[in-house]
């Protein structure tokens, strides 16, 4: 039987490791997996709270709307007036998503079709190369990462490319590679987008989860960004709730009503006590992400220290929940899938391996930081052992 869009799609790297760790595990060792960005901190007790009242109402467990129902909506939207100043309308500006990577994918449905192109970071979040793909368009590839200037690199691939990108997809704090942006960087692209007719979806997964005082600004504050731009915030990363999948997508009303024609056919929204549980989370647990920043910004330390004084020499990301580690050079020969591996095998210890967020991504690794310090400690302790040759 033939299938399309599926044979187009690479083997998911990740599950090399994964079956090593199961199998190691099987085996009755004790690996500290620091590979899936799982979030392992508990959603807010109100979050569950509401849920579970909510449920009990037999109201809620009809259809809700697949625009997200209203409430829930203002409440992002107030959310974005107190943290970045910007006016949205609940009605044209903001509709909820089952999840970003959901609401990304339908929206590539709805700005590209076979002949267009996006533009896209690279290494990635896999579903930014593969969204456009889904439907239909090219997804050229532009580099990304720390030092590197991703939207100068946005710029000269729209330039020399033909034909011309119509959707630059961007995502800063950067998964994987945890580089950042500031305002003005982002301003420079919504200036340029708006005298070329590009839409510029930012993805802003870590808009919560940012260290040593420094804030990640929001697409959505840049003069003129309504014209060109949308976001997708989710409440998985900066509120830790990864299984309740509620997540929105705000900015332009064009490309929001857009979304929401599609998402008519396809869904009813998220189950509505989970929408109700949302809602009350973020009016009422608003500072829930400094108190996740708290245990994210000690467990980076407690990582990024524990290597460096072990030998492997990495720097310390200003957010995400990720460290993207250089493989060491004695070690670089491998590959990161190799070098992924060794550190199942030989340091009990499982991480994702670089080229699973495409080619650029082979001479790193990536550390997800979703064990407890001493389990982190213990990880630091255990690569020292199994490999040697580190400094």
């Amino acid at each position: 039987m033939e299938f399309r869009r599926i044979p187009g799609l690479p083997p998911y790297v990740f599950t090399i490791i994964d079956t090593l760790k199961l199998e190691a595990r099987r085996a009755g060792r004790d690996i500290v997996d620091l590979g899936f960005g799982n979030p392992d901190i508990p959603s807010p007790a109100v979050a569950v709270e509401k849920l579970a009242e909510a449920a009990h109402n037999e109201r809620n467990h009809r259809y809700s709307s697949s625009r997200g129902i209203p409430n829930l909506r203002a409440a992002i939207a107030r959310r974005y007036a107190e943290q970045y100043k910007v006016e949205l309308d609940p009605d044209r500006n903001v509709i909820t998503t089952i999840g970003a990577k959901e609401g990304f994918s339908h929206l590539m449905w709805v700005l590209l079709q076979p002949g267009d192109v996006a533009l896209v970071p690279s290494p990635s979040y896999p579903i930014h190369i593969w969204g456009p793909y889904f439907a239909g368009a090219d997804a050229r590839q532009v580099p990304v990462g720390p030092g590197v200037d991703y939207i100068e690199n946005v710029m000269a691939a729209w330039d020399y490319g033909w034909p011309k990108p119509r959707v630059v997809v961007l995502s800063f704090p950067h998964n994987p590679t945890t580089a950042t942006v500031e305002k003005e960087d982002l301003q420079r692209l919504v200036d340029w987008a708006r005298e070329r007719d590009v839409v510029l979806v930012h993805d802003f997964a870590y808009a919560d989860v940012s260290f040593d005082g420094w804030r990640p600004p929001s697409i959505l504050e840049c003069e003129g960004a309504l014209e060109v731009a949308v976001e997708l915030y989710s409440m998985t990363k900066s509120f830790s709730m990864a299984g309740w999948r509620m997540a929105f997508m705000l900015g332009n009303a064009e490309v929001v009503a857009a979304l929401a024609k599609l998402k008519s056919y396809l869904d009813y929204g998220a189950f509505q006590p989970v929408q109700i549980a949302a809602t009350v989370t973020l009016n009422e647990a608003s500072d829930y992400p400094l108190e996740i920043n708290e245990i994210y910004e000690r467990r980076r330390n407690a990582l990024i220290d524990g290597l460096n004084r072990i030998g492997w020499e990495v720097p310390h990301p200003k957010g995400t929940m990720f460290v993207w580690a250089p493989i060491p050079p004695a070690y670089r020969h491998l590959g990161s899938i190799d070098f992924a591996k060794k550190l199942v095998t030989d340091c009990d210890v499982a991480v994702s391996p670089g080229v699973g967020f495409g080619p650029d991504g082979d001479g790193f690794v990536r550390f997800a930081l979703i064990e407890n310090e001493h389990r982190i400690a213990q990880a630091v302790r255990q690569i020292r052992r199994g490999l040697p040759e580190l400094g």
